[in-house]
């Protein structure tokens, strides 16, 4: 036997080991590693190229925060890594240079990134998360073939994933993360709100900003796996690791913005109207609820096609329904000398929305799929004095139109009105959509009682602050919906 020599070894959960060789078996190991490098380079090189989908990757680890990685797993076109779409999600593209860049990967290896310590092994791709005491906080694995990964789910509950959907606890189902109503048990659970958001009670989350895809918590083991094989690249994630409920959600707001507040009197209770017979009823209601000393604060007015005579002349209009409102703006005028703020119903015909409402819009190339024109269709009725909006439809709407449409009843009425807080009830959302003020409703429930707890809890894992709930009361052909603001302190 010859001497010893001691070789270190990585091993991804638990750091550098020492083993002990001889020394005719490093001459020997030396030798073939020669061997290799003179006669299998390339085959060498191929067999270490990080591939997904068949396509070379490159792998990007970045520090967003003490408590932050970012992980990225970007496809490579001539050599140069594709750029990561961005869906507005997002408070910005990038947190400085990255901790490390690789395209091959024949060992395990090791990257510090603030608290976290980072480890990457091959074969197939598995990124472990720990603190730098050792404590696991999370271990992603990619499927090569498919580009699903897979994660730990932990001891504890699993939270998150928007509004709508099983509560509370997240294990056990398979969530398609499909936005509307046409979803999980609307009649209880409201309408869907899908966000890629994950909190796991054992002290983990994470937040998959691209692609869209598919949360599969059935197993043992979680499963993301990409909507359509041809959008499964780029992967980009961010991965948490704390057990402080209010650190996770700090660092949730750090990736996709801190909460704009309402105007206050949005916060008060809201009456929604549905069949309006005309405009003595209409003035009639507002009377009865100051004479009788009923708190209310909003007025809202529901539009015609989703009831026989609503505010405007059919859905997606903004002219006037005469018949109820014969002259809009000094009805307007008396409803404020009342004390009321007056919010209209508006749905959006068209299935896509891009640019801002600043963008202007050219009447000659007019395109309702622009928020500058869209916004102009809103701002002859806005100049009467309509105070807020109520953001229906738009199931169809992709997540990157529906913060399109967040941000613009947030900066369109700002450019009218620059002292005034803008206020928006919205049906849909995305991450994100806290920055613009965005007070989120149930969707068309019918058992209130049951959701209210449940919502203000699942609001709040979103940093969803603002939040209402719609309740129904209908007699024959006539209905009256009631909306109570729902409030949360600011994230």
């Amino acid at each position: 036997m010859g001497s010893l020599a001691r070789i270190p070894e990585v091993h991804p959960s638990q750091g550098v080991n020492m083993v002990e060789v001889t020394r005719r078996e490093v001459l020997k190991g030396v030798g073939a590693t020669a061997a290799g490098m003179l006669f299998g380079a390339r085959g060498s090189r191929a067999q270490e190229e990080l591939r997904i989908l068949g396509r070379p990757v490159e792998l990007v680890v970045s520090s967003v925060s003490a408590r932050t990685v970012r992980l990225s797993v970007v496809p490579l076109e001539a050599d140069r890594p594709a750029p990561i779409p961005q869906d507005g999600s997002l408070v910005r593209e990038r947190w400085g240079e990255p901790a490390l860049r690789l395209r091959s990967l024949r060992s395990s290896q090791r990257v510090p990134s603030g608290d976290l310590v980072v480890w990457l092994s091959p074969d197939p791709l598995t990124i472990h998360i720990e603190t730098r005491e050792g404590r696991l906080v999370q271990r992603l694995q990619l499927d090569p073939r498919t580009g699903a990964m897979s994660f730990l789910q932990g001891e504890g509950p699993v939270l998150g994933l928007g509004q709508g959907g099983p509560q509370f606890d997240r294990r056990g189902s398979r969530d398609l993360m499909r936005s509307g109503q046409g979803g999980y048990r609307l009649r209880t659970h409201g309408g869907r709100v899908p966000i890629p958001w994950l909190i796991g009670t054992s002290g983990w989350a994470m937040f998959v900003h691209q692609p869209e895809g598919i949360f599969d918590l059935t197993a043992s083991e979680g499963r993301f796996e990409p909507r359509r094989p041809e959008e499964a690249l780029p992967l980009d994630l961010f991965v948490i690791g704390t057990p402080e409920p209010m650190e996770i959600m700090a660092e949730y707001a750090r990736l996709t913005g801190l909460p704009e507040m309402p105007p206050l009197w949005a916060l008060g209770y809201q009456q929604s109207h549905r069949t309006l017979a005309g405009r003595d009823e209409v003035l009639s209601v507002a009377r009865t609820f100051r004479e009788k000393k009923l708190p209310c604060d909003v007025l809202i007015y529901l539009g015609t096609g989703f009831t026989p005579s609503g505010w405007n002349t059919a859905n997606g209009s903004f002219s006037f329904n005469r018949s109820v409102f014969p002259d809009p703006e000094r009805m307007i005028r008396e409803l404020h000398e009342m004390n009321f703020r007056i919010v209209l119903h508006v749905v959006i015909l068209s299935r896509a929305l891009r640019g801002t409402a600043r963008d202007g819009c050219e009447l000659a190339r007019f395109d309702e799929e622009e928020a500058g024109c869209y916004w102009n269709l809103h701002r002859r009725v806005f100049a009467m004095g309509v105070d807020g909006w109520w953001v229906d439809e738009g199931d169809p709407l992709d997540r990157v139109s529906r913060l399109v449409r967040h941000r613009l009843y947030w900066e369109g009425p700002q450019m009218d009105r620059p002292n005034a807080r803008p206020y928006a009830l919205h049906r849909n959302g995305h991450a994100g959509m806290q920055r613009y003020a965005a007070f989120l409703w149930s969707g068309d429930v019918y058992d209130s009682r049951r959701l209210r707890r449940m919502f203000a809890l699942q609001e709040l894992r979103q940093s969803y602050t603002h939040w209402g709930r719609s309740i129904r009361r209908i007699r024959r052909s006539r209905a009256v919906w009631t909306s109570a603001g729902g409030f949360g302190a600011r994230g």
